[in-house]
């Protein structure tokens, strides 16, 4: 199947998950992952109408970006404080803040620029020892702490949950992680604007979906190098 098949494909599912759920969010944001993909690649998901994409790398976006000036950019990985500068121009949505040093950094290269940075704060809702994010019970006091960055403006949580074999392992993950961010929605404090759930990638989008993310971030099953969930 061409990309541009394989998104319809995907969009498709998207709206059978959203039917099928009571927690499913009405608008589902599709973000093509594009890591180590080619520009041509990406300018072919643009013809077929995907504009927004996630990087891993900072040094992926520095490169894409100039020759892509259509696309909105959000990076996904880990971002160490040292390319925080290159990068917080460039992108709409950073998903991946995990440390009071991380927002500090935001912060002050933020204010340098004169710019205000959107951030998801990751959690680490499956206590995973090999992926970042904050602790679910560290959540509430990292959010107050941000009162103290202007530049820095938190819009939501995202995870990144563990790989399973059989996808239905992952729902109780996503049950846990909806309901960590019903509950913010509720007592996060009046500077933070919980707007985006982001989780669910190619093998378990729909069950995210059905749980409430209204992000996924889908690459495989667009770019290819795993069949269609």
């Amino acid at each position: 199947m061409s990309i541009k098949e394989n998104i319809a494909v995907i969009r498709n599912n998207i709206a059978v998950a959203q039917s099928r759920s009571p927690y499913a969010a009405a608008n589902v944001e599709l973000l093509a992952v594009s890591k180590t993909k080619p520009v041509e690649m990406i300018a072919e998901a643009c013809a077929a109408g995907q504009y927004c994409f996630g990087e891993n790398r900072v040094q992926e976006i520095l490169t894409k970006a100039p020759l892509l000036p259509q696309v909105r950019w959000h990076l996904i990985g880990h971002l160490q404080t040292n390319k925080v500068r290159q990068v917080i121009d460039k992108v709409e949505l950073i998903h991946s803040l995990d440390s009071i040093e991380l927002a500090a950094e935001i912060e002050k290269r933020a204010a340098a620029q004169t710019l205000n940075v959107a951030a998801l704060v990751q959690v680490n809702i499956a206590e995973d020892e090999y992926k970042f994010g904050i602790k679910k019970e560290e959540l509430n006091d990292f959010l107050i702490a941000m009162a103290d960055f202007a530049h820095l403006q938190i819009k939501g949580l995202m995870t990144i949950g563990p790989f399973c074999e059989n996808v239905e392992e992952m729902r109780p993950v996503f049950v846990a992680m909806r309901q960590l961010f019903e509950e913010t929605l509720k007592t996060a404090p009046p500077n933070i604007e919980m707007s985006y759930l982001s989780m669910g990638m190619s093998h378990d989008y729909m069950i995210a979906v059905e749980e409430g993310a209204n992000i996924v971030r889908v690459g495989s099953s667009i770019f290819g190098d795993r069949s269609l969930y």
